[in-house]
C-alpha cells in the first residue's frame, strides 16, 4: 500500500512561484498542499542546496555553475526574479533551510537527488546522510509514511544513499522504463518507481503494480488524464498545477 500523500506540489509552487524556493513552499500551504518535490545538489563545498539546473541562467540570475560556487554564496544569489518581479530577491535554499520548514510545517518531502554530472556518489550519500542526521527519530520508529523518499534518475547516486542509510525509502525515477526496470529497482532497494506520465502505458503499470513497487507520475497537469492514470493503478503523481488540481484530488 503507497503511505505516501497522493498528489504532490513539483518543486514547491507550481506554475505559481519560483521553483524550489521558501516562497514556492508558501504558494504550495496556501493552496493546502502538505507535500512536496524537490531537487538537491552539492555546491562546491559539498553542501546541499536545493535546484534543479547545474548552471545558471534559467532560475538563478548570473553565469556559473552550482559546482564552482561555494553554498554561501549561492544562498545570496538571486532564485526568483525569473518569475516575476515579487519574488525579487528570493535565495537559494540550503537544504537544510528547507527540510526544517519543511518539518515546521509539516510538508512531506520527495527528495530528488540531482547531481552534478560527475558527483553522483558523493551527492547520494551527502543527502541520505544529512537527511538521517534530522529524521533519526521518525527512522527508528519505522514509520515510512513520517520519512522522506528520496529518488533519482541516477543509479549510482541512489545506490550510495542506499549504502549510506539503508533504512531510508528510495524510489528508482525512469523517464521511458526499460526492459530491465525490475531487475534495477530490486537492486537498488526502490520501494517505488517514479517516472513520466506521458511513456506509461496501462500494461506497465499493472507489471509495475503486479511486482509490489509503488508507481509515482511526473508531471501531471490536467485533471483528466490525473484520473485516466489513477485508473490504471497509479499511487500518486507530483503537479505543477496546484491552483487546479488540489491535494485531495484523489
Amino acid at each position: 500500500m503507497w503511505p505516501y500523500p497522493k498528489i504532490v506540489a513539483h518543486r514547491g509552487g507550481g506554475t505559481l512561484a519560483p521553483e524550489n524556493t521558501l516562497a514556492g513552499l508558501r504558494a504550495g500551504l496556501a493552496y493546502g498542499f502538505r507535500a512536496v518535490e524537490f531537487d538537491v545538489m552539492l555546491s562546491q563545498d559539498g553542501i546541499g542546496v536545493v535546484m534543479h539546473d547545474p548552471d545558471f541562467g534559467r532560475t538563478v540570475w548570473g553565469q556559473g555553475q552550482v559546482a564552482e560556487t561555494s553554498a554561501a554564496a549561492l544562498a545570496k544569489m538571486d532564485a526568483g526574479r525569473w518569475f516575476g518581479p515579487e519574488f525579487r530577491g528570493e535565495p537559494v535554499p540550503l537544504f537544510l533551510e528547507f527540510v526544517d520548514y519543511c518539518k515546521e510545517q509539516r510538508i512531506w518531502m520527495n527528495i530528488e537527488i540531482k547531481p552534478v554530472p560527475g558527483f553522483e556518489e558523493e551527492t547520494g550519500s551527502w543527502v541520505a546522510l544529512t537527511t538521517r542526521g534530522r529524521f533519526g527519530a521518525e527512522i527508528a520508529a519505522g514509520d515510512p509514511a513520517a520519512m522522506p523518499l528520496l529518488s533519482s534518475f541516477s543509479a549510482v547516486a541512489l545506490a550510495a544513499a542506499r549504502d549510506a542509510v539503508p533504512e531510508l525509502p528510495r524510489a528508482y525515477l525512469l523517464d521511458c522504463i526499460p526492459a530491465d526496470w525490475e531487475v534495477q529497482a530490486r537492486e537498488l532497494g526502490a520501494v517505488a518507481i517514479h517516472t513520466n506520465h506521458k511513456h506509461l502505458t496501462p500494461a506497465l503499470a499493472q507489471a509495475i503494480k503486479a511486482a509490489g513497487f509503488g508507481l509515482f507520475c511526473y508531471t501531471v497537469n490536467e485533471a483528466e488524464r490525473a484520473r485516466e492514470i489513477f485508473g490504471w493503478g497509479v499511487d500518486g503523481f507530483c503537479t505543477d498545477r496546484i491552483d487546479l488540481i488540489g491535494p485531495s484530488f484523489a
